[in-house]
């Protein structure tokens, strides 16, 4: 499983990071991005996180 966000449309509103702390994260700019790709685990989340996202900028490929 692989998770990207497309940066150049964040808004930093931090839905992804609040829901999937262990994916999600802000990087030095305030924006979000993927530093970790969800495991069994968090796939859940990380799910729930893409789909909460105001702009739909968060991808996951299984």
């Amino acid at each position: 499983m692989k998770a990207s966000v497309r940066k150049e449309d964040c808004i930093s509103c931090g839905v992804c990071v609040a829901t999937c702390p262990e994916v999600f994260r802000f990087d030095d700019d305030g924006l979000a991005e993927a530093y970790q790709d969800p495991t069994a685990e968090t796939i859940d989340a990380a799910k729930d996180a893409r789909d909460s996202c105001p702009v739909s900028i968060i991808d996951i490929e299984e």
